[in-house]
């Protein structure tokens, strides 16, 4: 495990759901999910590489997150007014795309909770494969994509499960960020 990552949020779906999206985006990271706190001072809290924090905790334990600026994101449920001077605020309350993009927004901004490009799963993809991540990117199903690429399905499917393969990222949206991170599409394209 490249890096740790800890979900401080007492609001199980909500830690669970970010868990997911960002196990999709980083597959090699270990993330930790706490509903308090206490619960992850109690297992180091000087050993995460960056923490997802609800916006009552940040306030209430500002002491500790203050220090930690870079590493800190906020997740707020809906816009706020004003964030916090250097914090940037994740709007959970939003659909997953719209916030894949901000989480993709946050990383051009200089929060580097994402895996760099140097610690990428190792596999370069074809010119072939890269064509049809793109189209997986932009929302494409499996007919669309053999249609544009006048290949058959079944390649398609091929080319999808070598693409899994290589990166190690299973989900379209997963997919979609990674296509962004690393040139293959702007993000204002999905």
């Amino acid at each position: 495990m490249d890096k740790e990552i800890a979900i401080i949020d007492s609001n199980v779906l909500c830690s669970l759901g970010l868990k997911t999206i960002l196990e999709s985006l980083i597959p090699t990271a270990s993330i930790r999910r706490f509903a308090t706190f206490a619960e992850m001072e109690a297992c180091g809290a000087e050993r995460y590489a960056h923490y997802f924090v609800a916006e009552q905790t940040y306030f209430e334990h500002a002491a500790f997150f203050l220090p930690r600026k870079p590493k800190t994101i906020i997740m707020a449920n809906g816009d706020r007014q004003k964030p916090p001077a250097g914090i940037p605020v994740l709007n959970v309350a939003q659909p997953e795309d719209m916030l894949i993009q901000q989480i993709v927004e946050l990383h051009r901004h200089g929060q580097d909770y994402h895996h760099h490009a140097s610690n990428a799963p190792s596999g370069t993809l074809t010119a072939r494969e890269a064509e049809v991540l793109v189209l997986l990117a932009k929302g494409c199903i499996n007919k669309e994509i053999a249609d544009r690429l006048n290949i058959s399905q079944t390649t398609v499917i091929t080319h999808r499960k070598k693409i899994i393969e290589k990166l190690g990222i299973r989900s379209v949206s997963g997919l979609a960020v990674y296509a962004v991170m690393h040139g293959y599409i702007e993000a204002g394209s999905i």
